[in-house]
């Protein structure tokens, strides 16, 4: 795909997320445009599915710029995330040296720590030029990742530049599209924040996560459709170790409709609780069962009801 021009308002960015079917709150749309034309690092915090990183892979695609991803996870270091030398063939360069009678180590020593030496991790990649114009960087899961790596971040997002010994500096021709993530398993440094403009991605509310699941599962029915998010939206109030996301109404919508389903019924429900409900303690037929019996009736406090005497029962 060929670059397209940064969205020129926020009724334009909300229309550019829109196209790839991001349905995004004002708010959100908002800060995006903001951090596209502030060059600013956009920050999301929130629960687990709720679209954050979703939206970098959209920017990503709708700008027609390449993306690039640093997955977090404990123990990530600089030659993980940054750069690395590749060792092996330094030496292999270090014998033909000697074996052609170079002796002189400044000359090697300089030879050997050229670029083409050098192995690029996603952070080093994110600062190359490019011709469809800056990357979109995802740094995803940041609070998985240790204090330490979140400090080295800080040369990174407030210059856009690395620092290597043995090479020199690499700036950023053009600053990349960078978006953090987190969904705050820690708390994030205040220095890093301060170098971000920052977002809460929330659950959506019943009216666009609907649209949400007709626009991602276009052959669930009206009323299963209606059914799902109305249920999906009682068992966030309840207290679930880990509520369904976004993530998991999509999944859900789907494989409903792959049983072809119809409505929710109680063997339904506990039959497919497992693609909403992730944890061993959440994942209980007879909430589900029980849910999915009071569900077929308007009124929502018997399902807040059902679900309780569900919980109960486990």
């Amino acid at each position: 795909m060929s670059a397209s021009a940064l969205p020129k308002s926020v009724d334009a960015m909300l229309e550019l997320l829109t196209s790839r079917g991001y349905l995004a709150e004002r708010s959100l749309a908002t800060v995006t445009f903001l951090s596209l034309r502030m060059g600013r690092p956009l920050f999301l915090e929130g629960e687990a599915g709720v679209g954050k990183t979703e939206i970098a892979k959209v920017l990503s695609a709708a700008l027609g710029r390449k993306l690039i991803r640093l997955q977090c996870y404990e123990g990530l270091d600089v030659a993980s995330a940054v750069y690395e030398w590749n060792s092996a063939s330094q030496m292999i360069a270090i014998r033909l040296a000697e074996a052609a009678g170079d002796t002189d180590r400044d000359q090697l020593s300089s030879d050997i720590f050229a670029e083409k030496f050098l192995i690029k991790r996603p952070l080093l990649q994110a600062l190359e030029p490019d011709v469809a114009g800056a990357p979109v960087l995802l740094i995803d899961e940041l609070d998985r990742a240790d204090e330490a790596f979140e400090a080295y971040l800080l040369e990174i997002l407030s210059d856009f530049q690395v620092t290597i010994p043995e090479f020199g500096t690499i700036k950023a021709p053009e600053p990349p599209i960078v978006i953090i993530t987190s969904n705050r398993t820690r708390e994030i440094h205040d220095a890093l924040k301060r170098r971000c403009l920052y977002h809460w991605v929330d659950y959506p509310e019943a009216e666009r996560e609907l649209a949400i699941v007709k626009s991602r599962v276009p052959n669930i029915s009206a009323k299963l459709s209606q059914q799902v998010v109305r249920f999906v939206q009682v068992l966030r109030d309840q207290d679930f170790y880990k509520s369904p996301g976004v993530a998991e109404t999509i999944d859900w919508a789907t494989a409903l409709t792959e049983l072809d389903a119809r409505s929710l019924t109680p063997q339904v429900v506990g039959d497919t609780l497992g693609a909403l409900l992730k944890y061993q303690d959440d994942n209980r037929a007879d909430a589900g069962r029980h849910a999915a019996e009071g569900f077929e009736g308007s009124d929502e406090r018997l399902i807040r009801h059902s679900l309780t005497r569900g919980s109960a029962n486990t």
